[in-house]
């Protein structure tokens, strides 16, 4: 039993004390007393809005960085991939689709009467692969063209015994062709077509996303179609065009960050802190990235694709490349620290709106440092794990972890990893701070106003309560 004498909790709740309260409950009655009808109905849907002032200082800040993004964007925009004669080197092949008609095993060395002999030494790879080709049983298939100018065209290829990628019989093929080789050697299979496969996969995914996430989810897929578009129409082909690649590569990610961000998150104060964490954020590892990747003389021009971007479009400054790879790899895991800590803040005030800048911080880093641990984490298995091989390499060639680690392979990989790290770690802090200041600022704006008594007004507790406006 309530005692009708009992003090008031310290806590906003709403008295029961004349026509404004909004207390349900067993004291709520006209026979009841003041102290009894202490509605405890806590709020978990979205968060207060802001008042009018910081509204306004949001936006003096989001709106010109908004405009400079539009700005940017229409200055940059590339109108298209620029055009070049193919090399047929590489991804720069002239590529059709196609079908395995049949497939029928034959002797290796009837199909391979032109090779040299072997000398039966299978110490090394070639030596395996050439007594395989004399000795072994190949597959030869029968492959007809299925879309382009030469459509219905039959070609045969012959497959090795120990070649990774084996065909069958009724198997989609990509085929590249070669207009400038003779007759019989114009077509050649490349890949296998993976279109069927991967458009399962991601309707899976679409359904997975959509099923537990509904309508946030859904436009979570539509942010991430979006931010795709920006990255083939905008980020690629500006880069291709000759543009600073760091440059683009800030222009573009500032446009997905807006985009994905306000779609998935609405048009909020809340999201608007978490845009303004990621940009501090991304500002800092862009300038890590500039300096680190300058100070270890890395040139970006590691392999055979890199090599190839630039013997077709040598003005493509390679290190500015990798710089903006490492911005744009970043910015994904940017969004969901920032979103997180400042949705964690806003919690935090919800559930005690008494809570000062200080005290939210605190318990809003705490939160954060679990999730740094993780984030961290995943990011450098990330990057491990597409450098897999390689490390394997490494290892089979017994390199010291010196060696391995001061090769420009591995080098750029690891200032990608910790550069993009710093920045997540930063994020916390950064976001965690901006968010307590921001709904500090609106908790001390609205108390003590006319006619409340010096009560606070947020929404966090008690019944119906007024918002800030």
């Amino acid at each position: 039993m309530t005692s009708p004498q009992q003090t008031p909790e310290p806590h906003d709740h709403s008295h029961g004390t004349g026509p404004s309260s909004h207390g349900h409950g067993p004291g709520s009655g006209p026979d009841s007393g003041h102290g009894t009808g202490h509605g405890h109905s806590h709020s978990h849907g979205p968060a207060a809005p802001v008042s009018q002032h910081l509204r306004k200082v949001i936006a003096a800040v989001l709106v010109p960085f908004a405009t400079a993004v539009v700005v940017g964007l229409a200055v940059l925009w590339p109108g298209g991939t620029p055009a070049h004669e193919r090399t047929g080197v590489g991804f720069d092949r002239q590529t059709e689709q196609g079908e395995v008609v049949s497939v029928e095993y034959v002797d290796c060395k009837a199909v391979n009467a032109g090779q040299v002999p072997p000398t039966g030494d299978t110490s090394t790879p070639e030596g395996r692969e050439a007594v395989e080709a004399q000795q072994g049983e190949c597959k030869k298939a029968r492959v007809q063209v299925t879309t382009g100018p030469n459509k219905g065209r039959e070609f045969t290829e012959i497959v090795q015994p120990g070649a990774p990628r084996q065909l069958e019989e009724g198997q989609g093929v990509v085929v590249a062709y070669a207009p400038d080789a003779p007759y019989d050697l114009q077509y050649s299979v490349t890949d296998v077509n993976r279109k069927v496969p991967l458009a399962v996969l991601a309707g899976i995914f679409a359904l997975a996303v959509v099923a537990v996430g509904r309508m946030r989810g859904l436009m979570a897929l539509v942010a991430l179609a979006v931010s795709f578009l920006v990255l083939m129409f905008f980020i690629l082909p500006a880069i291709l065009q000759g543009s600073n690649p760091l440059v683009v590569a800030v222009v573009g990610s500032s446009a997905i960050m807006l985009i994905a961000l306000y779609m998935c998150h609405g048009l909020s104060a809340r999201t608007s802190v978490a845009v303004l964490g990621t940009l501090i954020s991304l500002l800092l590892i862009g300038l890590l990235g500039s300096l680190f990747i300058g100070w270890a003389s890395l040139s970006g021009n590691t392999d055979d694709n890199t090599g190839l971007i630039h013997g077709l479009y040598p003005d493509i400054d390679m290190s500015g490349l990798l710089l903006a790879s490492v911005i744009i790899g970043s910015l994904g895991v940017l969004d969901d620290v920032t979103v997180t800590q400042t949705s964690a803040v806003w919690e935090l005030h919800q559930a005690d709106p008494g809570m000062g800048p200080r005290g939210l911080y605190r318990a809003g880093i705490r939160i954060g440092r679990d999730h740094i641990a993780s984030v961290v984490n995943t990011l450098v298995l990330a990057y491990a794990g597409a450098a897999l091989p390689l490390l394997l390499l490494f290892s089979i060639a017994q390199s010291s972890m010196g060696t391995v680690a001061n090769s420009e392979l591995v080098a750029e990989e690891i200032v990608r990893t910790l550069v993009g790290s710093i920045g997540l770690v930063a994020s916390v802090p950064v976001t965690t701070a901006l968010a307590a200041l921001v709904v500090s600022a609106d908790r001390a704006e609205g108390t003590d106003r006319p006619g409340t008594g010096g009560r606070k007004t947020s929404s966090g507790r008690g019944g119906r309560r007024r918002r800030a406006k």
